[in-house]
């Protein structure tokens, strides 16, 4: 199994523990809850993630070759836990995991293609493809 799949995994097994979506959105606004703040210096045009409706910025730290570091942050609690699940699912994984990542497929398997507004789910892809062009 590899380490995608594994943290995958994890996850899916975290939001079988809820009932409803009321209880996995309360979940995912507090594992943002537990994200580390950028550095306003950090947050600037360059780390802007376009595409997004709420204020979204993404660093890429530096990291061995081949092997992607990042963090986030946002100014909307719900995004901020969506990017909480970015870093659990790829920070640490390398780049041709990065590239073979499909947040469409991922979405679908945490139910979250339902759930999800189009919008949060554009700005998620926009997330998404930052990481990918940084890993190309």
């Amino acid at each position: 199994m590899s380490e995608f799949q594994a943290r995958l995994n994890d996850l899916l097994d975290e939001f079988e523990l809820f009932d409803d979506w009321e209880d996995r959105y309360r979940y995912i606004i507090d594992l943002g809850k537990d994200l580390a703040l950028l550095e306003d210096t950090e947050k600037t045009d360059v780390t802007k993630v376009l595409g997004c409706a709420s204020q979204v910025w993404l660093m890429i730290d530096p990291a061995p070759e081949g092997i992607l570091r990042f963090r986030g942050e946002s100014d909307a609690f719900i995004v901020k836990g969506l990017i909480a699940v970015l870093v659990r699912l790829l920070d640490g994984l390398t780049y041709s995991e990065i590239q073979d990542f499909s947040i469409r497929d991922t979405l679908t398997k945490l139910g979250l293609n339902e759930a999800l507004s189009s919008q949060r789910t554009n700005g998620l892809m926009s997330m998404v493809e930052r990481l990918k062009r940084a890993t190309a």
